[in-house]
């Protein structure tokens, strides 16, 4: 006690601890007791799995057995993983043990005997002493003090062949919830139950032009107080523009592979394709592409990707339309997306929509002839045989190929190119 009869202050946490005692108190996401759903959602549809295989590794024939890092698990990422895939070997790591409570809850429910965890933060990953096919880190790296040091620990740890599938926050569609952690900070808001009320009438009071106030429509969870808190009062976070990313990664030994969604960074999808700088736009190289698309959509709030170590033996996202090489691709169509029966002036008889674009303008019209393709799209067809199964010849196939590319670019489709790769010389590294 201090002279005054008065408790003295505890010492400041440095920011890795306010991080993990953040997280203790604030677990996040919500927890879950249930994994039903998801179950279901890979059992009835195991094509799931290899349309997220050939998202990362389009040239390769799916691995019997993954090893798979989930860095940063949180609640319930790594028993996702561990349900969805039994043949990988899942290892999740996590700072807080309450979230890795949560985690062991859904192991054993499940049996999850694939799934081994670890309270151990992303930065010593290397005491895992192993390596991994496939590092997960989603929504973590940006809380880091030194994101650096931890995708560089990541890095140490992934095998040479891996990929890494990260997620970390964009900064222009993150404005107004940077204004308000500043206006949280000057008014000393906690978590407290009774401040997070209060912080709740405070923002629904907000005028509706405020930044902030988007992000209230697109966001269904805004506000439970959990996401609240995470949103608005934690203790640690950054942004990255697309030019600081592709820096960042750069720096840290790693070279960016695709966007996980990639139709919103492109000139040649949605609104983009209208604007009279279209062609302008789809003249720049795809990272200045991408960078100028994230300033004229202004509401970007997070970047989910792809990347690779620079030393990756192959060329990592082999994807091209030109020569006669497509002809072997294997079109294999989202589980996601949803076909939509229209009837347009132009002749259009569908509308594709990817359920996981956030951006309301990336609706890929199909007319008469482009639905014919569509319907013979079975995951086993190469685009060639799709053409010659819909009798495409001559002119005609200019036309086809146009469509197939944009199914390709609206994230309607990935393909497997591990025919191709198995008949053709390994590409050379990717510049």
């Amino acid at each position: 006690m201090s002279q005054q009869g008065i408790s003295s202050p505890p010492p400041p946490l440095d920011v890795a601890e306010e991080v993990r005692d953040f997280y203790e108190r604030m677990p996040y996401p919500p927890p879950l007791t249930s994994l039903d759903d998801h179950k279901k959602l890979y059992r009835n549809n195991p094509g799931r799995r290899r349309v997220l295989f050939h998202r990362i590794w389009p040239a390769r024939r799916p691995a019997a057995s993954l090893k798979i890092l989930i860095a940063g698990c949180g609640t319930s990422q790594g028993a996702m993983y561990a349900l969805r895939d039994p043949d990988a070997s899942v290892t999740a790591i996590d700072i807080s043990e309450t979230s890795l409570r949560h985690t062991r809850d859904l192991q054993q429910k499940y049996n999850l005997r694939n799934l081994e965890l670890h309270q151990l933060p992303i930065e010593r990953a290397g005491e895992l002493a192993r390596s991994f096919d496939l590092i997960v880190c989603t929504g973590v790296l940006h809380h880091l003090p030194d994101p650096d040091a931890g995708l560089r620990a990541l890095r140490a740890v992934l095998t040479p062949e891996g990929a890494m599938q990260l997620m970390v926050y964009a900064p222009y569609g993150r404005a107004g919830i940077y204004m308000m952690q500043e206006y949280c900070r000057l008014l000393g808001i906690g978590s407290s139950a009774s401040d997070l009320q209060s912080l709740r009438g405070a923002l629904e009071k907000l005028p509706p032009d405020h930044p902030l106030a988007g992000l209230f429509r697109r966001s269904k969870d805004f506000w439970r107080p959990d996401a609240m808190a995470d949103a608005l009062l934690h203790p640690q976070d950054r942004a990255y523009s697309v030019p600081e990313l592709y820096d960042w990664i750069e720096r840290c030994g790693m070279s960016f592979g695709r966007w996980v969604e990639q139709a919103p960074y492109l000139a040649a999808c949605g609104a983009m394709a209208g604007s009279p700088h279209a062609a302008r736009l789809a003249s720049l190289c795809p990272r200045q592409q991408y960078a100028a698309v994230e300033l004229l959509r202004g509401t970007m709030v997070s970047h989910s990707f792809i990347a690779f170590r620079d030393d990756y033996p192959e060329k990592n996202q082999p994807i091209t339309f030109d020569g006669d090489q497509w002809r072997d691709y294997i079109p294999i169509a989202l589980p996601w997306t949803v076909r939509v029966e229209t009837r347009t002036a132009t002749g259009g008889v569908a509308a594709l929509i990817n359920r996981s674009h956030t951006f309301t303008d990336l609706v890929l019209a199909v007319e008469p002839f482009e639905d014919e393709l569509l319907k013979a799209i079975d995951g086993k067809r190469t685009l060639g045989g799709i053409l010659r199964y819909a009798r495409v010849e001559g002119a005609k196939e200019r036309r086809a190929l146009t469509f197939f590319t944009r199914l390709w670019q609206y994230d309607q489709v990935v393909f497997d190119l591990s025919q191709v790769a198995a008949e053709t010389p390994c590409p050379e590294k990717q510049a």
